[in-house]
């Protein structure tokens, strides 16, 4: 196969940081390359570049042998170049139809042909597998609907080059099987697909080639992934070993820190009830719908109870409502950065201090000072990655908008209970680790801790107990002692058991059917 996509010494600088310096590498046509490093590695910015949303400095991109001069992503479309990126690029309000043919309408005279714009979108998602109503709005799917949606449009397109950053981190495993099909598919289209993933496994299982990016600079070019192991591109990528990435350490639990009793509310199909200890991590897992997130939010109290109980400490928590929730020490960590967790516009100083201000700024008075001075710490104790901490926060990766928000409520006075929800979605292996590592140490000062992950490996390596939810309630409770990978998939699969066992009847489990 030949070479199709080429870039050459590509270097983008921002101020106070260099993004990329030198990159240069090819892609075959009709390859799936892999394009790993750690966040801040400088692989968002490339695809930037790509796709014509930021100008490189210096450097060339060629596509079947022909540089490109993009001066806009309208450019980049009209080469053939279609970026998917992590954050969905869609319009809420929009159907699903409209989306696809955003910017080029059918239909004559100004009058869009309806008709038409319905029909081929509900021919093209069937023909991809993707069971979607095409009239349906946007803004009424599912995060893992509107990531197929996307990959939807750059097949209606006809692109001859994709790129897909971290496409399946809102994805089932059916939605992600589906996904996997039709990347193979476009491979024997000739099509050259550059996938971004920190997942190893989809990394092997998909791509035939592969680069790695560390620091801004080309780490390592592999034409062949099979001549590769895991060790080594992890190595490439952090540039140190990691021989266990769960780094899980023993400690002991006291006494009852987080009391939920039969709480519901909606979307949540019976009761909840369950309780963490001081010192203890709790992890929940179960598929997407299962209904995690929706439980965390009502502990939170961002979602409004229709029953049940939250105590910390043996108080109840009253009103439900984040700023009480907040006063009686529980914090969350959203599932959605993007929406939910981080405040765009703003800076690493202001999205740490915007919850502490209240201890340090009397009758609404600033503290600029005092502000800079819990940044500064923060990112120290942290390590977050940034050229300062006036950074706007939408310019750091994943890993290091997921530790603001961490440093956010570790300023907090009086946290007890750390709600995280999917931790380490779309953040490399080497920010996994340490992450994790703050978990550990905030569980060792006694705080008690929940994590919710879609991600079973993350889940077993690092809680001391899992909670399997399943359609809305809470199918088992597992002690880490009986870990085991098929009973914990049994248990969040609806109505399948190993052996043809019910989930109830499974040992080492303990099954809550309230």
């Amino acid at each position: 196969m030949q070479d199709f996509l080429e870039f050459r010494a590509i270097s983008k600088g921002y101020p106070g940081v260099q993004a990329l310096a030198d990159v240069s590498f090819s892609v075959k046509k009709g390859a799936v390359h892999g394009l790993m490093g750690e966040n801040g590695a400088g692989k968002s910015t490339l695809i930037r570049v790509l796709s014509g949303d930021q100008s490189a400095d210096t450097g060339d991109i060629l596509i079947d042998g022909k540089p490109q001069r993009y001066r806009s992503v309208r450019d980049a479309f009209e080469a053939g170049v279609i970026v998917i990126h992590q954050e969905l690029q869609l319009v809420p309000e929009l159907t699903v139809a409209e989306n696809l043919w955003l910017g080029r309408f059918p239909g004559k005279a100004g009058v869009i042909d309806r008709t038409r714009l319905t029909g081929v979108v509900k021919e093209k998602l069937a023909e991809i597998g993707i069971a979607i109503d095409p009239a349906a709005k946007v803004a009424s799917l599912s995060i893992g609907e509107r990531q197929m949606v996307e990959i939807a449009k750059a097949v209606m397109a006809d692109a001859r080059v994709i790129a897909l950053d971290e496409p399946t981190s809102s994805l089932s495993s059916r939605e992600s099987e589906i996904l996997f099909a039709l990347i193979d598919r476009l491979r024997a289209q000739g099509k050259v697909i550059l996938y971004v993933s920190h997942r190893l496994d989809e990394i092997f299982r998909l791509c035939d080639s592969l680069t790695v990016l560390r620091d801004g600079k080309l780490a390592a070019h592999h034409p062949d992934i099979s001549e590769v192991t895991r060790d080594q591109i992890i190595a490439e990528m952090v540039g140190r070993e990691i021989s266990n990435i769960w780094g899980f350490r023993p400690r002991e639990r006291g006494a009852v820190r987080l009391e939920v009793r039969d709480l519901a509310g909606r979307k949540l199909r019976t009761p909840i009830s369950f309780s963490v200890r001081q010192g203890e991590i709790l992890g929940f897992f179960g598929l997407i719908g299962a209904g995690r997130s929706e439980m965390a939010r009502l502990v939170y109290g961002a979602d409004s109870r229709s029953q049940g109980t939250v105590s910390v400490d043996g108080k109840a928590v009253t009103p439900d409502s984040p700023p009480q929730s907040i006063r009686s020490g529980i914090v969350l960590c959203p599932e959605d950065r993007k929406s939910d967790g981080i405040v765009q516009g703003r800076n690493i100083e202001e999205n740490m201090a915007i919850s502490s201000r209240r201890h340090f700024s009397p009758f609404g008075l600033l503290q600029p000072k005092k502000e800079a001075e819990l940044a500064e710490r923060f990112i120290a104790k942290l390590r977050v990655r940034t050229p300062s901490r006036k950074q706007d926060i939408v310019n750091l990766s994943g890993g290091n908008q997921q530790k603001v928000i961490l440093g956010r409520w570790l300023s907090e006075q009086g946290v007890k209970v750390l709600i995280i929800d999917e931790p380490t979605r779309g953040i490399d292996v080497g920010a996994k680790s340490e992450i994790y590592e703050i978990l550990y140490e905030l569980a060792g000062q006694g705080m008690a801790i929940v994590v919710i992950s879609s991600e079973l490996p993350e889940v077993m390596g690092i809680t001391d107990r899992i909670m399997v939810m399943c359609e809305g309630k809470v199918a088992a409770n597992i002690e880490r002692a009986d870990f085991d990978e098929r009973r914990i998939l049994a248990a969040a699969l609806p109505d399948v058991a190993p052996d043809g066992a019910n989930a109830s009847e499974l040992p080492n489990q303990q099954v809550q059917s309230r």
